[in-house]
Formats: C-alpha cells, structure tokens, sequence
C-alpha cells in the first residue's frame, strides 16, 4: 500500500500538550532548565471544544523551530497517570538538538539540578539520545541525528517492507499463544 497524496501536507507540530500538576513547577523545569521560554498563557473556566466547566491554565513553551510543548495544570495539584499497561519508556516526546556537545551540555545540566539522566545512547547508528522525567512524570528524549541524507534515503525506502515484516511476525507469534 502506498501512501495517500490526495491528504493537505502536514506542516510540522504546533504544540503537543500533556496535563501537569503544577504549572509554575512545569514553567521552572521547562523555561529555568531546558531553556524554553513561556510564550503564552490561556486562563479559562469552561474548554471551548466541549463547553464543560473545568477551570484551567494552558501553558505553552516554544521551541526554536516554532513549535511549541504545551500543559493544562487543572488546579487540582494531578499529573497525568501513567498508562498502566504500556512501560515507561515507550510514551514520550524526543526533541531534536544541534549538536553531541548540545546533547551532553543538556545532559550536564539535567544531571546539575538533580534529574537522573539516561544516556547517551545509541539507536543503530540513526540518531544518540538522552533521557529523562519532567516534573510531572512525562519521559523526555533530547536527542541528535546522525544518519547521512543516503542513509536516511535508505531507511525510507526500507520502511514499508520493514513494517509488513513486522506485521506478518507478530501475527504468526498471536496465533501460536
């Protein structure tokens, strides 16, 4: 199957919004330590999609590319709950730095104000990674790409293949549980 061209281009993110707990403690971690400055504060009573009454603060933090991370402190001192069937590390958000020494600048300062870090690690030569927890439990990846513009040609072009071989394993290993 080949993918659909008649859908409008996706331009790139514009924010990607995870509840906190609190949102002066989420506006330290992510302006005082990551460096992303707080650009816009949304106050209301009532969530204009739904029309439901739920008092809220909705917090953006833009990155350098334009888009933004995004959090909704709901007054009620809650973060998010992990899901409870998938494992930490699978649910989170990789933001992309410039260079290694950005990524092990990063990690230096993490590790400076008492966040545990893991990494740098390796992904098969495609990208280095560190990871980490913001205040509220949400996993964080900085991470750097390393891949040439070939090899990245050959990682889509081996895509789709890649993903039916995957397809096609995980229903035999269903069908013989």
């Amino acid at each position: 199957m080949t993918p659909s061209h008649s859908a409008k281009p996706i331009e790139g993110l514009h924010h990607f919004a995870w509840r906190c707990r609190d949102a002066e403690q989420t506006r330290h971690f992510y302006e005082d330590i990551l460096g992303l400055p707080l650009v816009h504060v949304i106050k209301k009573d009532h969530v204009p999609s739904t029309g439901e009454y739920c008092p809220y603060v909705h917090i953006f933090f833009r990155m350098q590319d334009g888009s933004n991370l995004a959090f909704f402190d709901l007054g009620d001192d809650t973060a998010a709950l992990p899901s409870p069937n998938t494992p930490d590390w699978v649910n989170h958000i990789a933001l992309r730095v410039r260079s290694r020494d950005d990524l092990e600048a990063m990690r230096q300062r993490l590790l400076a104000h008492g966040n545990e870090v893991i990494g740098i690690t390796s992904h098969d030569g495609y990208i280095e990674s560190i990871y980490f927890f913001d205040p509220n439990g949400f996993r964080l990846e900085l991470t750097i790409e390393l891949a040439s513009d070939a090899t990245l040609l050959h990682y889509a072009d081996a895509a789709h293949g890649e993903l039916a071989a995957w397809t096609t394993q995980k229903k035999r290993t269903q069908t013989h549980d």
